[in-house]
């Protein structure tokens, strides 16, 4: 199909000129974190149809695609036509291109939101405390409160010692079954600096009467001062919220919305929204995982608040386009519709507990259907099969397969299938854990000629129990081909204290990196 092109210089100020467009970098990962415009977001190509119904939610917006200048956005372009879009575009050149116009290719991810936070400490002048000052208080045990404001899972992985976790969505709601009384000394932390500073603010934003700090440089700034951190502790669980509680929730919530101007919609306001064709809509939950599974409304995702405002392109692909946040309380949902808000987005609160909405699903979100064509190879037919000259793709992430895949087997990337020396008529294998994934490389390879398909789903164990050769192979493939993994500073989390140092000097400069047009879309609010 053909698809119309633009230059970087027309795209770039289409971004902020145009009432709604999505831009779309459909780089693997690794790629993407290597250098990215601002204003995209990432969608890899090998995904593209996984999550491209939740990420683009209006088949006509105007979208444009972006690659390495491989060909890629034009794949990308093919299957997103075939899912019904019909407003493409490709920027042409791609990244090296972008760079050559003299536009900023950013490193990292989450960059908007994490040059938000450095914004928002700059404007409301966030007060801190370090790690030293910290430790000297837990020592003397100083009547304070180490809250950690990241996600459950990342607490278990490693946290201050001493420190409770309360994802940052959560502070507003739970902050007084963690603070016996208003003299309490409350410290925020997160792994680096952005969760510290938006949870600590947050409180403040909410008139929280007691002594607000972030933790500087979170658990990174921790060890950079030579401490230990705890690993794998358990989160436990967060504190119950009274249901008698619900109604000075939800007044609280309406103070802050009134102080920081975030609209309020009702319920059929909401469903007139969601048959308007001519507009994008992003209807998220914010509460917790548990409580979404147990009921949520009808065509609403997860997203819970502070992770929202911490990684919001994960979830929101579509620069103006409406977002209403659910929630039960409301403080939870008008927390995240303030942040959203004061970073360019038009988010506004659905005023009313969804928890008591009739018609409520509940379960698991079963995400987009895929057509299961792949017939299976159990791990106890993989030898036969290799003996009659099968040959195997590991779909897998590159660094498990570095550390151990079936002897003979290659790794393989959805985008770079193509460069792969296989003949039509050979039987190929495909070694993935998720049909989904493998499913769409299945439908690239038949475009190749390929058409003898089988999936096996098993992991090492199932293999060595079938008596194969895993092998492991530390530098193969090179890390330039593994462009699914993002080597910048990835070992900040595992002791690497030079990753870490390098990370912080990344997260603070953001700003100066950005331009005016990148800077515009904030409106911090103090």
């Amino acid at each position: 199909m053909i698809v119309r092109t633009l230059a970087p210089e027309t795209v770039k100020p289409a971004l902020t000129a145009i009432d709604e467009i999505a831009f779309v970098d459909v780089r693997e990962y690794g790629q993407y974190g290597e250098g990215h415009p601002f204003f995209s977001v990432n969608l890899p190509y090998s995904r593209l149809e996984l999550r491209a119904a939740y990420l683009l939610p209006r088949r006509d917006c105007s979208i444009i695609l972006f690659d390495e200048n491989d060909g890629v956005a034009q794949k990308a372009a093919t299957r997103l036509s075939e899912l019904g879009y019909t407003n493409l575009a490709i920027m042409e050149g791609g990244a090296p291109a972008w760079a050559a116009a003299g536009f900023t290719l950013f490193k990292g991810v989450n960059v908007p939101s994490k040059a938000f936070g450095e914004a928002v400490e700059q404007t409301c002048k966030t007060p801190r405390i370090t790690a030293q000052e910290l430790n000297a208080r837990l020592d003397r045990k100083d009547k304070l409160v180490l809250l950690d404001g990241r996600t459950l899972a990342e607490f278990r992985k490693m946290n201050v010692p001493g420190a409770r976790a309360c994802p940052n969505g959560e502070l507003g709601l739970r902050i007084g079954d963690f603070t016996p009384d208003d003299t309490t000394l409350i410290v925020i932390n997160c792994a680096g600096r952005t969760r510290s500073i938006i949870g600590a603010q947050t409180l403040a934003h909410l008139g929280v009467a007691n002594p607000i700090l972030a933790l500087e440089n979170g658990t990174q700034g921790w060890e950079l001062a030579g401490y230990d951190l705890q690993v794998g502790a358990d989160p436990g669980e967060l504190p119950e919220v009274e249901r008698g509680a619900i109604n000075q929730h939800r007044q609280r919530a309406e103070t802050l919305r009134t102080r920081f101007a975030v609209p309020a919609i009702t319920l059929e306001t909401l469903k007139t929204w969601q048959v308007d064709k001519t507009r994008s809509l992003y209807l998220l939950d914010v509460r917790t995982h548990g409580e979404y599974e147990a009921g949520y409304f009808p065509g609403s995702l997860h997203a819970p608040g502070g992770q929202l405002v911490q990684t919001t392109d994960h979830w929101i692909a579509v620069r103006g386009a409406r977002i209403v946040l659910l929630d039960d309380s409301g403080i939870r949902a008008s927390t995240t519709a303030m942040w959203l808000r004061q970073m360019g987005h038009d988010a506004v609160v659905l005023d009313r507990n969804v928890a008591e909405l009739a018609a409520l699903e509940s379960g698991p979100d079963a995400g987009p259907p895929c057509p299961e064509t792949l017939p299976l190879c159990p791990a106890a037919d993989l030898a036969g099969k290799i003996s009659n000259g099968a040959a195997l793709l590991d779909l897998g992430p590159s660094q498990t397969y570095r550390k151990e895949h079936i002897e003979g087997a290659n790794w393989a990337v959805r985008p770079r299938l193509a460069d792969l020396d296989l003949q039509p008529g050979q039987d190929i294998i495909l070694l993935s854990a998720e049909r989904a994934a493998a499913e769409l490389a299945a439908l690239d390879l038949r475009e190749l000629g390929i058409h003898s398909l089988s999936l096996n789903q098993d992991g090492a164990d199932a293999w060595r129990a079938a008596g194969l050769s895993i092998t492991a192979t530390p530098d193969r493939p090179a890390d330039d081909l593994c462009i699914d993994h993002l080597y910048f500073v990835h070992e900040r989390h595992i002791g690497n204290l030079e990753a870490a140092r390098q990370y912080l000097a990344w997260e603070i400069n953001l700003l100066n990196q950005m331009d005016d047009q990148e800077s515009s879309v904030y409106t911090i609010i103090n």
